[in-house]
């Protein structure tokens, strides 16, 4: 995806018109507007270049931008330095004009400066955007890649996606209010981070995994609509898009629908793409689950580009052809630049065994010497015509297309040809542009556990769709959520549903869960009992500010939207945490280490 140009550009104008303390301009207010007057400016140095004995031009950078200062001195200076420049806006000499900067038409001359700090050797160019170290080193000194262009950029989109949004759910009604950040343990699927209680001696409180609970007390203390930009925790793996600590969007309403909670949901990330990007009026289509795993191989499909599988069982039933006369035979055509060489093929069929399906089938589909459309492949010679045929009108393939194929069971063609389609597409096509997709009527139960029970696919209290409670016992698996997520490119930014607040369907669920009444009570007894005491129909939604704000700033990584990430084996590089804590300190806590732990 390319970059917007317009990221940040809210809050860098309230900058430039509002000057204060040592300067009387920022770096992108010196412009040809201003020729001759006398200003003031302050930032790091960027550049220094010598011309002669008696004079210096420094690019000097500050939060909005450079602007060249003319020196008429030779001075010792340093990239990073810290200066205040003062001097009068001139017009640069013809030809030395900069069009790619604010202040490109005009410079600072006749300047004096004022050194204000010294830096030390920085270990990587700030102004070299290309050229960088590895992520390591960017890490370890965070407080000097922050001062790169394009995370200052990334940084102040990020602000003004969280103003849109804020903006927008206001206009709606919404309340900010603020949830507890020491918590009590929750079944959200995800390990916890710990916190010991120094008041209440081998006790625990959890950081939030999210405010799920806590809003929905809220609607039965009659706020009938909350939203919150809550930080939360979760004690996973780490990946690109996924942090210890994490940003989301948490909204929940009373008395509505699960189309009114996507139309909240929608206009604030329409708004908040718009602030960011300039981009308006997208669309976002919605599609069931079923139909995004039959149609993509995924619940969360990039639909920027076709390649859609298809089924082909019933061609193939009763064929006598082994490999495809299966329950479930999909294929799709594989998206390519150009041609597929043999060994291409032969990687992709590793690859797909490697996901876990028995094999892969290819068909490259050719003209023949009558006219006709004929395969290549390694079961051609058990092909029939009408096969062929078949196959090139469904999947609307040409010559020169390649078909790949999956057979066996439904769930697993599926989840192998979904997965090699996005890995094709992203290898092989020039994906630009925003997508943004509703997938709803999920299942209510993903699976079942060892002692048969089903597993909430979501959390416990998703209401499950009101045409599918009477096969709650008699067939769990086929019951469908009033739950849906929002999908951008590929990348699931959140998750929602509507939640239940009658009692008598809550110890269904539990029930079927296989949650006691007891262990209900012990998990969640403060929420039913809430329950109890009048709780409205409602429901909500939450989405990742990191990952949305990484997907409109053209970032492959969420660590590029966070000012100071951690590393994928959790460490802060800059500070060097974690960290042991003193002896003392733990026994304050009533605790002890039991062994010398191994250091990371």
């Amino acid at each position: 995806m390319q970059p917007a140009s317009t990221f940040g550009r809210d809050s860098v104008q309230c900058l430039l018109a509002n000057p204060k303390g040592l300067r009387s301009h920022y770096a992108s207010a010196v412009t040809d507007e201003i020729i001759g007057q006398d200003v003031s400016v302050c930032g790091w140095i960027g550049s220094v270049r010598e011309h002669g004995e008696h004079l210096t031009f420094i690019d000097l950078r500050d939060s909005t931008g450079v602007v060249q200062c003319v020196i008429s001195d030779r001075i010792e200076l340093h990239p990073e330095w810290v200066i205040r420049v003062v001097g009068r806006v001139s017009k640069r000499p013809g030809g030395t004009e900069n069009p790619t900067l604010a202040s490109g038409q005009v410079e600072i001359s006749d300047a004096s400066l004022e050194v204000l700090s010294k830096a030390n050797a920085v270990p990587f160019s700030v102004s070299d955007q290309k050229d960088l170290p590895d992520e390591s080193v960017r890490l370890r000194y965070r407080f000097v890649d922050l001062r790169r262009a394009r995370l200052q950029r990334n940084i102040r989109t990020r602000a003004q996606i969280n103003k849109a949004i804020r903006r927008s759910l206001e206009s709606f009604g919404f309340l900010e209010i603020e949830t507890p950040m020491l918590w009590t343990p929750t079944p959200e699927g995800a390990r916890e981070f710990s916190v010991p209680s120094r008041l209440q001696p081998g006790n625990f409180y959890v950081l939030p995994q999210s405010p799920q609970i806590a809003k929905q007390l809220l609607m039965v203390s009659g706020f009938d609509r909350y939203y919150q930009i809550a930080r939360c925790m979760r004690d996973e793996d780490l990946r690109s898009d996924r942090q210890f600590e994490f940003t989301q969007l948490d909204l929940e309403a009373s008395f509505v629908t699960q189309e009114d909670v996507r139309e909240f949901i929608t206009q604030a990330v329409s708004d908040a793409t718009q602030a960011a990007t300039g981009q308006s009026n997208l669309a976002f289509p919605s599609i069931t689950h079923s139909e995004a795993i039959a149609r993509y191989g995924s619940d969360k499909p990039d639909i920027r580009f076709g390649h859609e599988i298809f089924e082909l069982s019933d061609l193939f039933a009763g064929s006598g052809i082994r490999a495809l006369d299966q329950p479930s035979v999909g294929a799709f055509i594989a998206p390519a630049k150009g041609e597929f060489s043999r060994s291409k093929l032969d990687q992709l069929v590793d690859r797909a065994k490697a996901l876990g399906a028995a094999g892969l089938l290819w068909f490259r589909i050719k003209q023949g010497t009558d006219g006709s459309l004929e395969v290549d492949s390694p079961i051609a010679k058990f092909l029939k015509n009408e096969h062929v045929a078949e196959i090139v009108t469904r999947l609307g393939a040409k010559t020169g297309d390649v078909v790949l194929a999956v057979s066996g069971e439904f769930k697993a063609t599926r989840s192998v040809l979904g997965t090699l389609r996005t890995e094709l597409a992203r290898a092989n096509l020039n994906l630009e542009g925003l997508q943004y997709l509703w997938v709803i009527d999920f299942p209510m139960f993903e699976g079942l556990d060892d002692a048969g029970n089903p597993i909430a696919a979501h959390h416990p209290f998703t209401m499950p769709n009101e045409d599918d409670f009477e096969l709650m016992v008699s067939d769990p698996l086929a019951v469908r959520a009033q739950s849906y997520d929002l999908v951008l490119n590929g990348w699931e930014l959140g998750s929602g549903s509507i939640r239940i607040h009658d009692p008598k369907i809550q110890s269904d669920v539990f029930k079927a869960l296989g949650i006691s009444d007891e262990v209900a009570n012990q998990r969640f007894g403060f929420l039913l009992d809430a329950f109890g005491f009048g709780a409205p129909p409602h429901g909500g939604f939450a989405f990742g500010i990191d990952r949305l704000a990484a997907l409109l700033c053209g970032e492959d990584t969420i660590r590029e939207v966070i000012a100071f990430p951690k590393t994928q084996s959790g460490l802060d590089l800059m500070t060097g945490a974690p960290k042991q804590i003193a002896r003392d300190t733990l026994q304050s806590y009533g605790l002890a280490i039991s062994e010398s732990p191994k250091k990371a």
